[in-house]
């Protein structure tokens, strides 16, 4: 314990020295200073599976294009591309003044150029079995040759040339996720699977210093190559990161000014931040900013409808009018008011959230609170008033044990009996991939921005556990539509087709969808440009932290 104080010590030390001297241009230098509970466990884009890595990756690395707050696909290094009219091809213009930070293994001066063969290197890395990156699969689609190689091309320095197999309208988006950003091979070389604590990108703040489980430190670029208004970015001169792990001491830590910034809210602190209607407590409100953002995250209780399972057969669940009938059966607006201070959204509508460009909940019904007719259901179904229905089991983790509560008590008003089997997250993930539960607490929380992310839970050729498809949901219809609607370049033509699929969800219910989530940013008044999004990226390059 000793030791590690020491240590944690000599970091706010060495970290004071270096971010609180007076700068050339006479200002105090800024550092931004976060906490992350859940740990980082790999600076390398490669393992960029989790918020806490992809927030790391994000603030050292780039990738060909990027995304806005409003999810709007962006030029990153890729100043400019085109797709061919089969849709099939892209072909990125990269921009020539891009250099990975500086470091002793490149050839004096320590800064390097990024070229085009460096995409070939790092998108050829993901793929590679040997590494076992997570992101693989987002080139599941990509051409492979003859030569059994993937169709990455660099003709020139400036010029990137991906084939696809089929055309794959969200392609763009996938490549926005932090797994596709660049990576200087002389570097991975030469460290290997130390990469992770040794990264060297492009991004906005390079890499400083990290004692694990304690402090990480992250510096400026000055050589970035973004400009705003005729300024470089970024306006920060460091970023700080501690890993508190107990969230009631981050918040302690947060309320006290030593941590400029805190997303989202545990339930050990939500009332003392917020009203019951879900605004900011108004004795915070000369301390502190909050704002607000859809969340592309749909909660949602999934059945197994696999009529070939047994486990489905044997359940009353697999009529879809009992399944219908507990989506009618309880207050989706009046669970997110009192169990989550109005964060988050009722899911009234179909599985696409609010936040994805094609949510239009005009255009999708999807069930509402209506217990004479969950009881009208159940009548249809041979169970008037739930006479003869069996208890019904479902299944969750101990986090969501209030919301299942609540709706086990709303569902019991119209006759359906719920017994809660609470398990550890990792054994129901598992249970869930085996279809060895009936009835279960899920959730889907968007890798890109385009609803097919979505909709392919349903689509089933997806099934669990080779895909997310984990109620193993079959309609013919439906997987029409599914494999016309990747094909089609058109975004209005697409979302369209879209809602008809979503729609296709909701008659067979499947799946109980419960709220579209928020993203909650708290953040200290001295704190400017921090935005919000709807897939909650940590974005730190227009940040500005006043004195």
């Amino acid at each position: 314990m000793k030791h590690r104080f020491f240590i944690s010590l000599l970091l706010g030390i060495m970290l004071f020295t270096q971010c609180g001297r007076q700068s050339t241009e006479g200002e105090l230098r800024t550092v931004f200073k976060y906490n992350e509970s859940a740990g980082i466990t790999s600076l390398d884009p490669a393992f960029a599976r989790n918020q806490a890595n992809i927030w790391g990756v994000n603030q050292l690395f780039n990738g060909l294009v990027q995304l806005d707050d409003s999810l709007n696909i962006l030029p990153c290094i890729a100043k400019n591309w085109d797709i061919s009219a089969d849709g099939r091809t892209y072909t990125f213009y990269l921009r020539d003044d891009v250099y990975f930070h500086e470091n002793e293994l490149f050839k004096n001066p320590n800064k390097r150029k990024v070229i085009a063969s460096d995409f070939v290197f790092s998108f050829n890395r993901i793929i590679d079995e040997n590494l076992a990156s997570p992101g693989a699969w987002v080139f599941n689609n990509v051409l492979i040759n003859d030569d059994h190689t993937y169709s990455f091309r660099a003709p020139d320095d400036t010029t990137f040339i991906v084939t696809l197999r089929e055309a794959f309208p969200p392609f763009l988006g996938l490549l926005s996720m932090q797994y596709c950003s660049v990576v200087p091979y002389e570097v991975v070389e030469h460290y290997g699977k130390e990469f992770r604590k040794n990264p060297v990108g492009t991004g906005p703040f390079r890499f400083k210093i990290w004692k694990e489980g304690i402090k990480l430190v992250f510096v400026k670029n000055p050589n970035y190559f973004e400009v705003e208004n005729g300024t470089r970015l970024p306006y920060l001169d460091a970023v700080a990161i501690t890993f508190i792990v107990d969230k009631q001491t981050a918040f302690l830590e947060f309320v006290k000014g030593n941590i400029d910034f805190l997303s989202g809210i545990d339930m050990s602190y939500k009332d003392e931040l917020l009203t019951r209607n879900g605004t900011l407590n108004s004795k915070y409100n000369d301390r502190l900013n909050l704002t607000k953002s859809p969340y592309l995250n749909t909660e949602y209780l999934g059945f197994l409808v696999d009529s070939a399972l047994p486990l489905s057969v044997s359940s009353p669940l697999s009529d879809v009018r009992v399944r219908q009938a507990i989506n009618y059966g309880f207050d989706r607006s009046k669970m997110i008011l009192y169990l989550r201070n109005n964060i988050g959204q009722a899911a009234l509508s179909g599985m696409i959230p609010a936040g994805m460009p094609a949510f239009n909940d005009s255009l999708t019904q999807g069930y509402y609170y209506a217990p004479d007719k969950a009881r009208q259901l159940l009548a249809e179904a041979g169970y008037p008033n739930g006479n003869g229905l069996p208890i019904i089991t479902l299944s969750t983790n101990p986090s969501y044990l209030d919301l299942c509560q609540y709706i086990q008590s709303e569902l019991k008003e119209i006759g359906i009996n719920i017994k809660i089997d609470v398990l550890p997250p990792a054994t129901l993930r598992e249970m869930i991939a085996r279809s060895d539960v009936n009835f279960f607490r899920g959730s889907w929380i968007a890798d890109y921005p385009d609803a097919e992310n979505y909709l392919s839970l349903f689509y089933s050729k997806n099934y669990a556990p080779a895909g997310p498809n984990y109620t193993h949901f079959k309609d013919g219809a439906f997987d029409a539509l599914y494999e016309k609607a990747i094909t089609i370049v058109n975004d209005e033509e697409r979302y369209s087709l879209y809602r008809q699929m979503d729609s296709i969800v909701l008659s067979h219910a499947p799946v109980v969808l419960l709220y579209y989530d928020e993203v909650l940013r708290f953040s200290q008044k001295n704190i400017e440009g921090l935005g919000n999004n709807p897939l909650n990226l940590l974005t730190l390059k227009r940040v500005r932290k006043l004195n």
